[in-house]
């Protein structure tokens, strides 16, 4: 058996919101396989699924940057060590700059983005290992995501560590910033239920099923409660059928019909995500 260390327990646990106890027992009968532990968690006691905000997080910083006709923007993440330097002027400066940079060049490829040159003249790339020399720790240009839009671009940045870009067409400025601004709190996964990944779908009916059966459900009533929970699901990570933040009554997909406008895509970034630090293992074996 894989040895489970606290690291483990607590990525579980924020992924589950549930008791340590309870994620420790669960990675054991896994094996130590963390996703494997969360379905069983979720189909013994129901829990929500894994938000993108409770993932184990690096430090860093985002940088946005829109063209003046909000027909172009780039939205880039920048990680460093800690939280420390991730407040530092000259790094935020780097980030922004290499925002700038992604959007007038339309550069998502990070190692293109690199060998580009910033207004010094510099390469990001050399600019990266002075501020490195500088500043003391690693610094990486982790991800860069460029939009041209088919409407026009709005934006919102969560302080430095949740950004959004969206592509709206139809409505006005503010609700363009709405729209932004609900995406950095409810997080969705797509625009619409078509541009959820197949093998999300398939997941999530695999333990609505579990659940289900082992709730003791009479076998003609699972499949129905198996696609009440999908469909549930979909609304849950869609942009389309969330509730909107700001008036909960309705969902974005009417929101949007009463002003006559489209989201074609967005982009949203969060700090750290999937990048797990090193932790000290703390917990009794």
């Amino acid at each position: 058996m894989a040895e489970i260390t606290a690291s483990m327990v607590k990525e579980l646990r924020s992924r589950t919101g549930l008791g340590m106890m309870e994620c420790k027992k669960a990675l054991q009968e896994s094996s130590g396989d963390i996703r494997r532990a969360e379905d069983l968690l979720r189909i013994r006691s129901g829990a929500k699924a894994s938000k993108v905000a409770g993932r184990i997080a690096a430090e860093g910083t985002l940088g946005v940057h829109l063209s003046v006709d909000r027909k172009v923007g780039a939205l880039v993440e920048v990680n460093c060590e800690t939280d420390f330097v991730a407040k530092d002027q000259n790094f935020s400066a780097f980030a922004q700059e290499v925002a700038e940079l992604a959007a007038a060049g339309t550069i998502t490829d990070v190692e293109a983005l690199g060998q580009a040159r910033l207004a010094s003249g510099e390469t990001v790339e050399t600019t990266r290992r002075a501020l490195v020399m500088k500043l003391g720790e690693n610094i990486s240009v982790r991800r860069s995501a460029v939009h041209r839009a088919k409407g026009r671009l709005a934006h919102y940045l969560h302080g430095t560590r949740i950004g959004v870009i969206v592509d709206l067409e139809g409505g006005d400025e503010p609700l363009g910033k709405d729209l932004a601004m609900h995406i950095a709190a409810s997080k969705p996964l797509s625009v619409s239920r078509d541009q959820v990944a197949p093998e999300l779908i398939a997941r999530e009916r695999e333990i609505a099923k579990a659940r289900a059966l082992e709730s003791g459900k009479a076998a003609n009533l699972v499949e129905k409660i198996v696609e009440g929970s999908v469909q549930k699901y979909l609304a849950e990570v869609t942009l389309l059928g969330q509730p909107f933040v700001r008036d909960d009554k309705v969902t974005v997909e009417k929101l949007l019909a009463a002003k006559h406008a489209k989201v074609h895509a967005f982009t949203l970034f969060i700090v750290g995500e999937g990048i797990e630090k090193r932790t000290t293992d703390l917990l009794p074996k």
